[in-house]
């Protein structure tokens, strides 16, 4: 039996194409842990039975009404819009609804991870690193600067490193700083403080 034979190739588009396209959408919008491939096939069929059930019944229409026959291409533009754009629209609804309010009094947020949650709101803050070892880093996390997501390994790059003072604060910029890497296991705890409108490389972070 070849899996190349029409039938077998049309089956596998239909079923898994949509379903395929919904999980990199939603992959690209909230990283998550990795599945194995085989639980993804299984994912991906799931996925384009959801979408076909939800667009029941303007195919039933479509299909029922000689469409095919009497405009071949609002047919055909049909079944693309159903095969690519509406899987993309689904993710786009389904997060929405996650993250609304009224969700999220029974279901737990899409994001697992704070870290995830807040970088990406992309903020602009001044960072306080509190080390393994105590010691204290921190900086400027602005527009050039940039968080890796899950399932990554957390890091953290501060477009400016700064000066701690002695009372803990962030006293000035180093001496033509270039930015700062900081890997999220060597933090025990990160402190953020929102930078104000206006403020520029006079900014101060006190205790």
């Amino acid at each position: 039996m070849d899996i190349w034979e029409v039938n077998k190739l049309f089956l596998f588009i239909a079923f898994v194409v949509p379903g395929f396209i919904s999980l990199k959408t939603y992959d690209l919008l909230q990283p998550g842990l990795t599945k194995d491939s085989s639980q993804q096939i299984i994912d991906a069929v799931t996925y384009s039975s959801v979408n076909y059930a939800l667009l029941l019944w303007p195919i039933y229409a479509i299909e029922t009404n000689e469409i095919r026959l009497q405009h071949p291409t609002l047919y055909i533009i049909f079944y693309v819009f159903s095969l690519l754009i509406a899987p993309i629209c689904w993710v786009f609804a389904f997060l929405r609804l996650r993250k609304s309010e009224f969700f999220q009094k029974t279901i737990a947020h899409p994001t697992v991870k704070p870290w995830d949650y807040v970088f990406s709101k992309r903020g602009r803050y001044w960072v306080i690193a509190t080390l393994n070892n105590g010691e204290k880093i921190g900086g400027r996390y602005d527009a050039k600067s940039f968080v890796s997501h899950g399932p990554a390994p957390h890091q953290i790059y501060l477009e400016e490193a700064w000066v701690i003072n002695e009372a803990g604060g962030l006293e000035r910029p180093r001496s033509e700083t270039a930015g700062i890497i900081i890997c999220a296991a060597e933090i025990v705890a990160i402190e953020l403080f929102h930078i104000r409108e206006g403020e520029d490389d006079d900014g101060q972070t006190e205790d």
